[in-house]
């Protein structure tokens, strides 16, 4: 740049900024220059805007350098957006690492861990003046992101140098790079040198010397007083919570008992983690047990703990998420977002019910909250627990590695309080015996037990797979799924308002077929294949007539109810607590859990069995409907999720499926996999699965009216040491399309949730 045209900043003239683009290619540091003006506040981590390809785009200040290593022309910043260093050298590494494990780019990670800013929240409602020295530097209103276009007309290395000082070696110099030496803790616990972070102290974290941090505020170390002694029932319990106290990175797999208030329990951890001056992040499925975690934590540490939740408006969740980053909250309790919050000095991190689906983001790079969990832990060398009354096999996989520890009780305090558990099986003929078990759908030994509680004012406690009325038909003398004449979908018999009969409809196009007939025998008679929890309470209701009858589920889901005789009616997952427990807990049809076409059918199934059974009084009783000799149903009968969860990793293992190996899947058109393949070079010993038709339930990579007819499905598999290199791997392949201005959607997924 010319002397004399603009006057740079002396000292650190260069500032390194990773700008906010989608473009793999693009996924690089560049050089800008610091004007004298922007001195005082271009500091690393600040949000700015520059000029990249002719149009401006948002990113974020790495470093301050005295020289670049760029010889050609460099574009000043154009400004910056806000004093606030809302990037902290923790979560750049924490970015780093996500987007290499995922095989995507920091700027969409970082999309993820940094919330919109919000101004009027930031400057406490008023707005700051420009002074004469920094004329309009810090933005006082909320800054568009960049023109889509920026990214489309971003050629390569020929644009973006012409005004930007562009490094291939993104991230080389402040060691945060997706580097060969970088470690890496996979779903299986396996990293490069795990020995070398024992478990009875942090870990080594790098020194954030490039990239600057906000000042820390001094935390006087609290006088909490925290009774722990429900620890004691488990084994080892105790020494996990003193290990806490000292500041040491224990992990533990926590497996809570039946009726255990976790919520309580986790605060108590969380609490623990405080009085020693650091900060505890606390992850949950939903907001119901968000508000519930979030009211212990308060009740204990008082306004330190705050939640972060999607559902909180712009202003409140950034004004929240700024309280984590100044240092003012020290508990974070949050849903899969909340895993990047910017928690100060982390010393626990926790995750609730890690089995549960919500915890895997559908935005690109797709990561998983309990992996990234995983990753910051070993990291930062904070402690961390995985807890839930069931177990995932991908935590059973970092306990059998030795990454972390059972925490379990043993099994006579398990008897004390786990309720009376059997399958009496739902066969067609016991039912046909029982003219009343038919009308509603269970054995006779399910409502006898119901009726018994009832007479003792008790609340019973019925869970059912689907919502609705009758959300499953099918042919009545083959049993066929019945399908939709016009577009093959399936149909189902809806609720009628005034309680007249209503006809099927299909699910997909809501055309009412009022003359069903079977395509395969030409059957008109339909039947039930699975009952939903309108049509069960409506049985219900018939059936124990004059006991309230209450329904939770969809949209209305309640979150405790009342003591006292009454039939809850629940689907899967929104169960509502009542004070003392239930009675008696009725697990319907579970063969429609259990059939399900999913990897994770039977674990899936477990967590959503033992959550119901978990809200049960001890000396209450559990009736599964199902299949008694299925692996499943008997762990649920002994309690036993910690055997289930090691089979199930073992049966994984056998046929090649995760945690017990990596695997990726590229889903898109046939051309845009053959491109992609194309311009990979796969490491050795990678296996070619497919391409396959995409699995119904997994979203299309596509948006709008440009999605094709048909979207396949291509796996790579590879053994759990060959995930990075496969990884970078498929990372280059997405830079030499997006290079190539690639427009065929694509959709590279590491290790998804939903497999087929």
């Amino acid at each position: 740049m010319a002397a004399g045209e603009t006057s740079t900043a002396a000292g650190h003239p260069i500032a390194r900024v990773l700008p906010l683009l989608s473009p793999a290619h693009l996924d690089r540091d560049f050089d800008y220059l610091v004007p004298a003006e922007l001195d005082e506040i271009a500091q690393p981590g600040v949000r700015v805007r520059v000029r990249f390809a002719g149009r401006l785009v948002d990113g974020y200040l790495l470093d301050r350098l005295p020289h670049s290593d760029h010889n050609g022309k460099m574009m000043p910043l154009e400004r910056v957006v806000s004093a606030e260093r809302v990037l902290t050298p923790e979560i750049l590494r924490l970015a780093t690492a996500v987007a290499a494990r995922y095989a995507g780019t920091r700027a969409d990670v970082l999309r993820l861990a940094i919330p919109p800013r919000h101004a009027r929240t930031e400057t406490g409602g008023v707005k700051k003046a420009a002074t004469a020295s920094v004329p309009e530097a810090v933005g006082t209103e909320d800054d568009s992101p960049a023109d889509a276009d920026s990214e489309d007309k971003a050629d390569g290395h020929a644009d973006a140098e012409a005004g930007a000082g562009g490094r291939a070696d993104a991230g080389a110099d402040s060691g945060v790079g997706p580097g060969a030496d970088s470690t890496e803790v996979n779903g299986s616990g396996e990293s490069a040198a795990p020995e070398r972070i024992p478990a009875d102290q942090p870990g080594p974290t790098t020194a954030g010397a490039r990239l600057g941090s906000t000042p820390d505020v001094p935390v006087a170390r609290s006088s909490i007083e925290i009774d722990a002694s429900a620890w004691g029932r488990y084994v080892h319990g105790q020494a996990f919570v003193d290990a806490l106290a000292h500041g040491k990175g224990a992990r533990a797999a926590w497996q809570a008992l039946p009726g255990e208030d976790w919520a309580a329990r986790l605060a108590e951890l969380a609490a623990t983690v405080v009085a020693n001056g650091r900060s505890a992040v606390l992850m949950v499925p939903d907001q119901r047990d968000l508000d519930r975690l979030l009211a212990e934590c308060i009740a204990l540490v008082g306004d330190s703990a705050v939640g972060l939740a999607a559902g909180l408006g712009p202003a409140a969740r950034y004004r929240r998420w700024l309280a984590v980053l100044r240092g003012q909250a020290r508990i974070v309790v949050g849903t899969r977002a909340a895993v990047f919050a910017p928690a100060r000095d982390l010393g626990l991190i926790a995750i609730w019910d890690d089995g549960d689906d919500t915890y895997a983001e559908p935005r690109s790079p797709y990561p998983h909250a309990r992996e990234v969990a995983m990753l910051r832990a070993h990291e930062t060398g904070a402690a961390f627990v995985a807890a839930g009354f069931a177990r995932t096999a991908e935590i059973q996989a970092v306990v059998e590695s030795g990454w972390a520890r059972d925490l379990l009780a043993e099994r006579h305090v398990l008897r004390e309080v786990t309720p009376r558990i059997s399958a009496p099986g739902d066969s067609d003929f016991a039912l046909e015996r029982d003219a009343l078990a038919r009308s509603v759908r269970m054995p006779g030994v399910a409502f006898s037990a119901a009726r018994s509680a009832i007479k003792e004012n008790v609340a019973v406690l019925v869970q059912v797979p689907r919502r609705g009325y009758v959300p499953s038909l099918a042919c009545a003398k083959c049993r066929t799924p019945a399908r939709c004449r016009h577009c093959n979908g399936p149909l189902a018999l809806p609720q009628s308002a005034g309680g007249e009969a209503a006809s099927p409809q299909c699910k997909w196009c809501g055309i009412t077929e009022a003359a069903f007939r079977c395509q395969a025998c030409g059957a008109r008679a339909l039947r039930a294949t699975v009952i939903g929890a309108a049509r069960t309470a409506e049985e219900l209701g018939r059936a124990f007539s004059g006991v309230p009858i209450r329904t939770s589920g969809g949209g209305e889901v309640l979150d405790t109810v009342e003591p006292g005789a009454q039939v809850v009616v629940a689907t899967v997952g929104a169960e509502p607590r009542v004070p003392g427990g239930y009675g008696v807990a009725l697990l319907l049809d579970g063969w429609a859990l259990l059939g399900r076409a999913d990897l994770r059918a039977s674990e899936d199934t477990l967590r959503r069995w033992m959550g119901a059974a978990a809200l049960v009084r001890p000396r209450g009783q559990v009736i599964v409907m199902a299949e008694p000799a299925l692996p499943t149903v008997q762990a649920l009968v002994r309690w036993d999720p910690v055997n289930h969860a090691a089979a199930e990793l073992e049966a994984r293992a056998e046929v090649g499926f995760p945690p017990a190996v990596r695997l990726a899947a590229v889903d898109g058109t046939t051309a845009s996999i053959g491109e992609l393949l194309d311009a990979t070079t796969l490491p050795d010993g990678t296996e070619v699965l497919g391409p396959v038709p995409l699995p119904p339930t997994a979203r299309k990579p596509f948006s709008g009216s440009d999605s094709p007819a048909e979207v396949e499905r291509m796996l790579l598999r590879v053994p759990r040491s060959g995930g990075a290199p496969l990884a970078r791997a498929l990372t280059a392949a997405q830079a030499v399309r997006s290079s190539h201005r690639s427009d065929a959607p694509l959709r590279v997924q590491i290790d998804p949730v939903d497999i087929g």
